[in-house]
């Protein structure tokens, strides 16, 4: 017969197989971002928190953000299974997809998949108002030969810009005189003269058109997009979609205005298993109010507006979390 001893030593072997299973099972994942001063960063840190007070200890998922160069980095970081998952911006889902712009040396990326819509960059062509006869962004006629800040060198925001302006039939290079300078070093620069457009996109408020319009509230225009406009500015990327900026989002805006706005998204490396993938999705979206607490940026996130602007294939596990939603998935972006 066993002795007491050898009853003890049973069971705590028995308790501990499903322990010493669950550990094997642990999947750890990094999310890459961007620099430490953005919005990225915190956004990533957020989300990677949730994971793991959330599914680690239940379904054995971990996952730790980093600091990255941004988007451009991102994509190599995917490519090489250096991280799992990103943040990446809306056009650089584009630059993936064809293998176009900055990466175009590299070539398609078919590892990359959407997982969901974050927040979005809304386009802010701010204008002198003595320039703008139609308040919309047929006004860049106007600004011919004449000075336009495009954004910092090689930023997201010059990469936009020029996607937008090749869109609408306008070579940036040739039509403006260029200067390139940062959201706050722009408003600095239209305040005093030196220039006369410039687009601080980003999400709204954006504190530095905020602060414009506070010193100069009827000096500057913020350009409109019509519907045409709008698809035309997109070029059949399904990238950029019309969006409304309330009225009284910045000082002297009695009226809403329309513009557009691209996604920066959450996206995964291919070959995460859909199950882990599922299980994140599932945990982000249940999970809003916690991710809300931690960045304000993460209040935009819902499933109202989580496949806009997406252009890469969604993963088979977040299709399959929508699906379960009654989400509808647009076609182009339909799991192979």
């Amino acid at each position: 017969m066993m002795n007491r001893r050898t009853l003890l030593a049973a069971g705590a072997g028995l308790l501990a197989a499903p322990r010493l299973a669950r550990a094997q099972q642990q999947r750890g994942y990094i999310l890459a971002t961007a620099t430490i001063g953005g919005t990225y960063y915190p956004v990533g840190v957020a989300i990677a928190t949730m994971v793991k007070l959330r599914l680690q200890g239940s379904r054995g998922i971990d996952m730790s953000a980093i600091s990255s160069a941004g988007s451009g980095e991102n994509i190599r970081l995917l490519r090489e299974n250096q991280a799992q998952f990103a943040i990446l911006q809306g056009l650089f889902g584009v630059y993936a997809r064809d293998g176009s712009g900055p990466i175009q040396q590299q070539g398609p990326q078919p590892n990359i998949r959407s997982i969901a819509n974050l927040w979005g960059n809304v386009e802010h062509f701010l204008q002198r108002a003595s320039l703008c006869p139609t308040g919309t962004i047929a006004d860049l006629a106007q600004m011919r030969g004449r000075r336009f800040s495009i954004g910092a060198r090689n930023s997201g925001t010059e990469f936009s810009n020029r996607f937008i302006f090749a869109n609408l039939g306008i070579n940036p290079d040739e039509h403006f005189q260029l200067v390139f300078q940062g959201f706050g070093p722009s408003i600095e620069s239209l305040l005093a003269g030196q220039i006369d457009g410039t687009n601080p996109g980003g999400g709204v408020p954006v504190a530095a058109v905020t602060q414009l319009f506070a010193r100069a509230p009827n000096d500057f225009r913020l350009l409109q997009f019509t519907p045409e406009q709008a698809r035309q500015a997109d070029g059949g990327n399904g990238l950029f979609v019309p969006f409304t900026i309330p009225a009284n989002s910045y000082p002297n805006q009695p009226q809403p205005l329309n513009t557009i706005v691209q996604p920066n998204f959450l996206a995964c490396n291919a070959a995460v298993p859909a199950e882990d993938v599922y299980e994140i999705t599932k945990a982000m979206f249940e999970n809003l109010p916690f991710l809300n607490a931690i960045h304000a940026a993460t209040r935009e996130i819902s499933l109202q507006t989580a496949l806009d602007g997406l252009v890469n294939p969604l993963h088979p596990g977040a299709a399959r979390y929508y699906q379960e939603r009654g989400v509808t998935i647009p076609e182009r972006i339909r799991p192979a």
